[in-house]
């Protein structure tokens, strides 16, 4: 479990744009040196190191990932990635981006070198009502995945810096309006999927019908056939 130095909540987090090749309107020029991701995830969560925010673990997102330093103080880092998108996906270069991003902002973890960092996804984290703020329990440890920081990479940091966005969200609204969106899409692909059946059944019926149809009209010929057999059979006998 992790647990915060100063336990206090506090609603500002930071989102860090990951691909700086897409820069919103409030984000400073991008990086030219820097190769753009042609999927990047698209932002990185961080909460203030001293007041680890209890709503990002609440309102969380099954896309996010959660990162920490192992067994220090730090701020909880969250890497929100595309729907579709799983921990096995990240990107060398954003994995490095967070594990740097979670050390430099950790009390005695931006001081040392040789740390550990862990993260896993949202999904795992386990917080229960006797917790403090800002701990932290996870459900399988086998999904907690370590990545080693040898040391603080200043160009990453600085990058990271100049990218931040500081934002006070509506994390419970936000999370509303993510979940309504998913319920809107299955519901319309669970409505594609009814009107496919339909027209495959309508397909299969109009198929046994054609069937039955010619397997009829074959057995009318053959009955006309014999008819017409047997009416000459008769024509030939009365003539003679």
């Amino acid at each position: 479990m992790f647990h915060p130095d100063r336990p206090g909540p506090t609603r500002t987090n930071l989102a860090i744009r990951t691909d700086p090749d897409q820069p919103s309107d409030t984000d400073p020029p991008s990086d030219p040196d820097r190769p753009s991701d042609p999927d990047p995830p698209s932002v990185v969560m961080r909460t203030d190191p001293d007041r680890p925010n209890e709503d990002l673990i609440k309102y969380g997102w099954p896309e996010d990932i959660w990162f920490h330093v192992d067994k220090l103080s730090s701020a909880h880092v969250y890497l929100r990635l595309p729907k579709g998108k799983s921990i096995e996906d990240i990107p060398p270069e954003v994995l490095v981006d967070c594990a740097q991003l979670v050390k430099n902002n950790s009390i005695q973890g931006c001081k040392m070198n040789n740390i550990n960092v862990v993260y896993t996804p949202w999904a795992n984290l386990k917080k229960t009502g006797d917790m403090d703020v800002g701990q932290i329990g996870f459900f399988r440890q086998k999904e907690v995945k370590v990545v080693a920081v040898e040391k603080k990479v200043n160009e990453v940091v600085n990058r990271l810096e100049k990218t931040k966005v500081e934002r006070f969200p509506d994390l419970a609204a936000e999370k509303e309006s993510r979940d309504r969106e998913e319920r809107n899409e299955k519901k319309a692909q669970l409505q594609d999927q009814k009107k496919k059946e339909k027209e495959e059944q309508r397909m299969r019926k109009e198929m046994e019908e054609l069937k039955s149809y010619t397997a009829l009209m074959k057995g009318e010929n053959m009955t006309t056939n014999e008819v017409r057999t047997q009416n000459i059979n008769q024509y030939i006998l009365i003539n003679n």
